[in-house]
């Protein structure tokens, strides 16, 4: 995890699907406008389980317990994104972060399905 105010080379390349929408010059100015928290999340189906957190991109239709449902007010102003695919994480991993600031994490066995909740 780290926090960055993002180079507009970045933005560029992380939405460059969406350089020819209406709402691109908005999107650019409002990813720039502050710091962003960027982060790499792993786990067991961690794209399908942090979607479901997340929540839908439109808050209108975010469930409420959701990130996007509780604290997003506009799809505008999306205050999250994640990956759609594996693929697509590993294309924004490699965007987002050098290698020196990765970390390979693995619990040693620490972890047991038998501890209490």
């Amino acid at each position: 995890m780290k926090m960055l105010q993002t180079p507009d080379s970045i933005l560029a390349e992380h939405y460059q699907d969406l350089q020819r929408k209406p709402f691109y010059p908005a999107l650019i100015s409002y990813m720039s406008s502050g710091p962003v928290v960027a982060m790499v999340w792993e786990e067991y189906n961690v794209v399908r389980t942090s979607r479901a957190m997340i929540g839908h991109s439109d808050s209108t239709e975010a469930a409420p317990g959701t990130i996007r449902g509780d604290f997003s007010i506009h799809i505008s102003r999306n205050i999250i994104h994640a990956s759609d695919s594996v693929e697509g994480a590993q294309r924004e991993i490699q965007l987002w972060f050098q290698s020196s600031e990765l970390v390979n994490w693995a619990d040693g066995g620490h972890y047991s399905s038998s501890y209490p909740a």
